[in-house]
């Protein structure tokens, strides 16, 4: 039987980040992926924005790591030359309703630590059409740090980091089962992939994504009661045809469970809106209904009255792991250390969807140290 110091279950940007984090840290890695390539679970399938920090609840994991994250991950980006772009977003207000929210939405964005250079700016409708004259609005907040980044190229960088450190990315190895067994110096962990593999560790993060309460679960050898239950929202996109009028992101105010039908752009310029909502109890379920686009027209035309009949084209869909049902409130990350379940070395990570990409690197560290590494 192989043993390995760490073990950091699921390859997608997240557990690249931690597994990189613990190997500079000097740690011998080993990163277990059940698919056959890394990062293609929501890793791949959302909007890689970075995210200011602006809608999350004061001193909630989502407020701290999103705010650390992304200055952490600027750094990042303008170090390894990674494509990104600070082009800003403008959240607009389309009713008298929605204007009285952008007020509440620029103290939560203060509160989080979105001050001087990173506040949010609130905007006459002359003034946000000014920056995008093809919007309408009634007024909108200016966000100046939130941004883009090329996901695929950022864990690209994560892997090379962590392979240069001398760590070992495993694919095709999904978990079977997992046990922790305690010994006279400290609890060691037994790890059985499908395959027949056993590696035993003194360490591991369970960085699994939507698998993740799944994976918590098969920990044999300590209390699951606490552990929350896997739940899907699913994300739909469709894509622009042709070249949108607008240089930033655009994003319309809240609604439940997600940031509504917003406007972002790649880093060719391409728009693509999304992603919506749509509850599920299929985590495979990536197709995009072209029936959805309805709704899409209906929601971007409050901001963007001009965009044409047949424009939307259906492009793809992701799945936010969550943690947190229907009819809950939206929860916090959910990351479990010693401290929560009482075992030595073990990390769990759930629920971490938006804005896990642009808190990835803050993640890792926080992942790392309460593994003890």
């Amino acid at each position: 039987m192989e043993h390995i110091q760490t073990v950091v279950i699921g390859a997608g940007v997240v557990g690249l980040a931690t597994a990189r984090e613990l190997a500079l840290r000097g740690q011998e890695v080993l990163l277990l992926e059940a698919e056959g390539a890394f990062g293609t679970g929501t890793s791949s399938r959302n909007s890689e924005v970075i995210h200011a920090g602006i809608y999350y609840p004061q001193n909630s994991l989502k407020a701290r790591l999103c705010v650390q994250g992304r200055r952490l991950l600027y750094d990042y980006c303008q170090s390894r030359g990674i494509p990104h772009k600070a082009c800003g977003k403008l959240i607009v207000a389309t009713s008298p309703q929605q204007v009285q929210q952008l007020a509440l939405i620029q103290e939560k964005a203060r509160l989080n630590g979105l001050v001087d250079q990173d506040a949010l700016q609130m905007m006459s409708a002359k003034e946000a059409q000014a920056m995008e004259p093809a919007l309408v609005c009634l007024a909108a907040l200016w966000s100046p740090s939130t941004g883009i980044v090329d996901s695929h190229a950022l864990m690209l960088s994560y892997l090379g980091d962590f392979e240069n450190a001398g760590g070992l990315l495993a694919l095709h190895s999904k978990l079977a089962s997992a046990q922790v067994n305690s010994s006279n110096s400290g609890p060691q962990f037994l790890i059985c992939t499908e395959d027949g593999t056993q590696i035993s560790s003194d360490r591991v993060v369970n960085a699994a994504g939507l698998s993740a309460p799944w994976v918590a679960r098969r920990f044999g050898g300590m209390d699951i009661t606490r552990l929350p239950k896997g739940h899907y929202a699913k994300g739909n996109y469709f894509s622009l045809s042709g070249r949108a009028p607008f240089s930033r992101l655009i994003y319309p105010v809240p609604e439940a469970a997600g940031l509504g039908v917003h406007l972002t752009l790649d880093m060719a310029g391409q728009a693509k809106f999304g992603p919506d909502v749509e509850w599920t109890d299929k985590p495979d379920d990536l197709s995009v209904d072209p029936r959805r686009g309805d709704a899409f027209y209906a929601e971007v035309r409050k901001y963007w009255p001009d965009l044409k009949d047949g424009s939307l084209l259906p492009s793809y869909a992701g799945i936010r792991p969550k943690i947190n049902s229907q009819e809950e409130a939206a929860a916090d990350f959910c990351i479990m250390g010693p401290a929560q379940h009482g075992v030595t070395g073990l990390v769990h990570m759930m629920g971490i969807e938006s804005p896990g990409l642009t808190s990835s690197l803050a993640i890792a560290k926080l992942c790392a140290e309460l593994a003890g590494a």
